[in-house]
């Protein structure tokens, strides 16, 4: 192929046994940080826990920050943000800043959750995020959250980790008497009210009265004695069923990783690990781990939350400017996934504007829908800064858009760092099966992701 003209690289036909072994030793770090961070609260108490490991501490509204200072904020246990302070001025060289979400689609417990029909407990439930949900049903999941009792105090759940544990479950019908379902769509087949979590079956046999010996009762002395729950309590709480798998290597070469969660946590991974590991401390950096990007980046824990532009206010403060000043010199890389092409569905991809598995980093100018609705589109000038970073840092990456024209669309938190006139682009890790309950990615482009978060830092 001619000099002139555009190729993608595939990481594993370039790389050397160096970086292989740099490659594999990074995707086992990446694993161990999905299984242990499921839901946001997770992934927040384990990002803390690193930050405070590699000498950050948390900061106080009010204190002045000094050059050298390395700060996390923790806003409500489910958005985090770790800040290193540079010693480039910010008035010229404002911050770079990456932001990613630590929320994926999953099933949430409704407030008022349990109840019995026909012999067996059952939990109703309420999906958060985008999902297909004939893929929720005869898997094993997991309960993961937090009930906050009617004195105030905390209990946290986590059941259906453990090799011990019990699962939980949504039934289907087999296929003997399926006839009338297998002529609905996929997404008639099952509705959000259909999707109710199996959870017992033994009544309570203790009872003194008949009609307390349900298994609706059994199941509410179980959590009373092993947690001190009420049902009331269930009103002041947030539990969420994910799926119990484990992160496991895919196919014989084990190039490809299966989780739950890949998105956007595969972006989340490198953001914070390359500032733990950047030698340089020049440019002023914020990471950025927000919750609520699958539901509209809404809320206190959401990018749209003012605790963002309340941060960049604090940072201007102790340099005597003006976050105005700070914005407009700053630059966000908006940290999220991108349709992998696959194969076996190749008529929704267009492809030469693709992130194709192990071809790197995926850049991606615009997201948004159909004519581009609801998306940041970087400028040339933005794209072509980066590129050459990218380039300069020896980053393997790649271009590509979410799906043809016409075919449907996304968004990310990066229209959100936008509107405050920071030049913001996307990028991020190709996945297979995206908000399905176990998707794909490569090993290859998680490693450059990491490079790309590091050569930016820079």
């Amino acid at each position: 192929m001619s000099e002139l003209a555009y190729k993608r690289t595939n990481v594993y036909e370039v790389a050397d046994k160096k970086t292989m072994k740099a490659i594999f030793s990074y995707a086992e770090e990446y694993k161990k940080f999905i299984d242990a961070a499921k839901t946001e609260r997770e992934a927040c108490a384990f990002v803390a826990a690193e930050a405070e490991k590699h000498g950050f501490r948390p900061f106080q509204f009010g204190e002045k920050l000094k050059k050298g200072d390395k700060v996390y904020y923790n806003n409500r246990g489910k958005n985090i943000y770790l800040i290193r302070i540079g010693s480039d001025d910010v008035k010229t060289n404002g911050i770079r800043i990456v932001a990613s979400h630590i929320d994926s689609p999953r099933l949430d417990f409704k407030q008022v959750p349990l109840y019995e029909s026909d012999g067996i407990a059952l939990g109703k439930t309420h999906y958060y995020g985008g999902i297909k949900k004939y893929q929720w049903t005869t898997i094993p999941l997991a309960l993961h959250g937090a009930v906050v009792l009617g004195d105030g105090s905390k209990v946290e759940v986590k059941i259906g980790e453990d090799e011990g544990d019990p699962v939980f479950y949504i039934s289907d019908l087999l296929p003997h008497l399926s006839q009338k379902q297998n002529t609905k769509t996929l997404a008639e087949a099952f509705s959000g009210e259909d999707l109710n979590i199996w959870l017992g079956n033994i009544p309570y046999t203790a009872a003194k009265e008949d009609g307390d010996k349900t298994v609706k009762e059994n199941l509410l002395h179980i959590l009373n004695e092993k947690y001190g729950i009420k049902e009331e309590d269930f009103l002041s709480a947030e539990l969420s069923l994910v799926p119990a798998y484990k992160a496991r290597d895919i196919g014989f070469d084990r190039a490809l990783i299966g989780a739950y969660g890949h998105d956007d946590r595969v972006c989340s991974y490198p953001a914070f690990s390359a500032l733990f590991d950047t030698e340089t401390d020049g440019k002023t950096v914020m990471v950025v781990l927000a919750d609520k990007e699958e539901i509209g980046s809404e809320g206190t824990t959401g990018m749209q939350c003012a605790i963002f532009t309340d941060l960049i206010d604090a940072i201007a403060a102790s340099f005597d400017t003006t976050s105005a000043v700070i914005r407009a010199h700053s630059e966000c890389l908006s940290a999220d996934v991108n349709a992998a092409y696959d194969p076996n569905f190749k008529d929704v991809n267009e492809p030469m504007n693709s992130t194709y598995v192990s071809c790197g980093a995926g850049l991606t100018k615009f997201t948004g829908a159909r004519g581009k609705s609801g998306s940041n589109d970087a400028s040339a000038e933005f794209m072509a800064e980066i590129r050459k970073v990218f380039n300069d840092e020896g980053v393997i990456w790649q271009t590509g858009e979410l799906g043809k024209v016409d075919q449907g669309g996304g968004g990310t938190v990066a229209k959100f760092i936008a509107k405050m006139n920071i030049d913001t682009v996307d990028i991020g890790v190709a996945v297979v099966s995206m908000h399905a309950p176990y998707e794909v990615i490569s090993k290859a482009d998680v490693y450059e992701m990491y490079l790309a978060c590091k050569a930016f830092m820079k």
